[in-house]
């Protein structure tokens, strides 16, 4: 009997726990930190054996194969002697792909992902196709493998999930951007974290499919000096594309395998230039699986969003407050303040990831009024827009900012949380960060 070893408790984790237990596996599961309490309990009604806040290095160090969660990094003490000793050190998604025949669709980027995921999955729902969500968001891929069938799977896939695969491939494969993040789990070299994202294409065939931002120029890059076996489809809102989406005009119009879609973009319910991308991104995974041409066109046009990301809250005495949690980073929150119209009084701050400011510098000399703080180390941030805007304010809880935010902001105003960082230094996660900016809106 071969000895799988979990590292790390969460979603992860206990649903490749599952899945190994499902296909005659041992299963140990350890976490360094605390398990949650929902997920100690299914470990024990499965009676998968557990630890927690340690590592027991005999009942880890004789595993034939380890999964190891996104979130522990490849330096942890207990990696580097799994490694040493020749183990197997993989991620859910390649642990559960060999156990699956539904065709799967990854797609990755440093922004956009959750949102292109989504609507790509509500495309394929909607055009009826049998189709479960995993990777990076809702039930663990590995959990539904072991207890749903499905015959396709949209997974959002990030960086750490693909740097531990080594035979996936997802039949159709999206990268929807690049930008600098996360540089401090690839010792700071940007080309470590580019070559990273770009291994969600290394196991395609001819057969399978790599859709692509062509306006990005890290992407651009990376594709004309590494050659892919993959059929490329590229999307671009700056030039025409013979194959693949691109602007014409108002109309977005893709061009796939001789097919031909159009659409107005007025009537795709998702607003800005960058949520144009991940339309063109989604409706080409739609082509190629096939679905209606009207189907496509209705999901469009009633996509409902994702929570945190420039998600319309409430009007109040006419200024329009906005929760953008989930832009923990520069690049997310440049896309925010670009979809502005109006004059922005913008809370931004939080756990910095090496951030430069400077891209954003045209857009806050442009739209934002006022600034407000909301971190416990703001000086990065003073630093940088302090000559640019006429107002600059330090908080340190949620509800003074939006309290602040109110005082500030006039008729016709918006109030947009675009944090440009983590969220770890005041909340649990950008989640927390998010529901507590709603909460504070509507108790004004």
């Amino acid at each position: 009997m071969k000895r799988l070893v979990v590292l790390g408790g969460g979603e992860s984790g206990v649903g490749t726990a599952i899945l190994g237990q499902k296909k005659g596996y041992e299963v140990f599961v350890s976490d360094f930190g605390a398990i949650k309490q929902n997920y100690q309990d299914v470990l024990t009604q499965y009676n998968i054996p557990w630890e927690d806040n340690q590592h027991t290095e005999d009942l880890i160090l004789n595993a034939d194969v380890v999964m190891k969660s996104p979130g522990i990094p490849d330096k942890a003490p207990i990696v580097k002697k799994l490694v040493e000793k020749g183990i197997p050190v993989i991620s859910e998604i390649e642990f559960a792909y060999p156990f699956t025949d539904a065709i799967t669709i990854g797609i990755t980027g440093s922004n956009g992902k959750t949102t292109t995921t989504m609507l790509t999955y509500h495309l394929l729902k909607e055009g009826g196709l049998n189709v479960g969500l995993g990777g990076n968001i809702g039930k663990s891929f590995a959990w539904q493998v072991a207890e749903e069938n499905y015959d396709c799977y949209v997974l959002e896939l990030s960086s750490f999930q693909l740097d531990g695969i080594v035979h996936y491939k997802p039949h159709i494969a999206i990268i929807t951007n690049i930008s600098p993040d996360h540089l401090d789990r690839y010792e700071y070299k940007y080309e470590n974290y580019i070559a990273s994202k770009f291994r969600i294409t290394m196991n395609q065939t001819e057969e399978d499919f790599l859709i692509y931002d062509n306006d990005d120029e890290a992407i651009r890059n990376w594709l004309n000096n590494n050659k892919i076996k993959a059929k490329q489809i590229p999307f671009s809102i700056t030039e025409v594309m013979q194959e693949g989406a691109y602007l014409n005009d108002k109309t977005m119009e893709i061009n796939i395998n001789q097919e031909e879609f159009m659409m107005e973009t007025a009537q795709i319910s998702l607003e800005g230039k960058h949520n144009l991308k991940n339309a063109m991104a989604a409706t080409s995974v739609a082509q190629l699986m096939r679905i209606r041409k009207q189907t496509i066109r209705e999901s469009l046009s009633n996509f409902q969003g994702v929570e945190h990301r420039l998600e319309k809250v409430l009007k109040i005495q006419n200024v329009q407050y906005i929760n953008d949690s989930k832009a923990t980073n520069v690049n997310a929150t440049f896309f925010a303040l670009e979809s502005m119209t109006t004059p922005t009084v913008w809370i931004v701050g939080g756990v910095d990831k090496g951030n430069d400011y400077t891209e954003l510098m045209a857009l806050v000399n442009e739209k934002v009024k006022a600034i407000i703080c909301l971190g416990v180390d703001n000086k990065k941030i003073i630093d940088a827009f302090g000559n640019i805007v006429d107002m600059m304010v330090e908080v340190d809880n949620m509800r003074d900012a939006v309290n602040t935010a109110k005082h500030i902001a006039e008729k016709g105003d918006t109030v947009l949380l675009s944090p440009a960082c983590a969220s770890f230094d005041l909340f649990e996660n950008y989640e927390d960060r998010g529901r507590q900016f709603k909460d504070a809106v509507r108790n004004l």
